[in-house]
């Protein structure tokens, strides 16, 4: 599975990659995580607000970082 966030580097975009990093090792999960951070791309997936969330290529959530349970379940869902 991929997750990637999309953002060029705001404190919202880091600490959504730094939960999703911690819930991998809490809960022994496998997924790979990429961080977006090439304004170009960030645009070809449509979004105007970081960060962008996507999970296996389904966009799930812009402009905010979603919670913890919020995550684990999104995550547990495609895994």
């Amino acid at each position: 599975m991929i997750v990637k966030v999309l953002g060029a580097g705001c404190s919202k975009c880091k600490l959504l990659v730094k939960r999703l990093e911690e819930i991998k090792q809490q809960h022994e999960l496998d997924y790979d995580i990429e961080y977006i951070t090439q304004l170009d791309e960030i645009m070809s997936y449509g979004i105007m607000m970081t960060p962008g969330l996507i999970i296996n290529d389904e966009l799930k959530t812009v402009g905010k970082v979603p919670s913890d349970s919020q995550l684990l379940e999104w995550i547990q869902k495609v895994s």
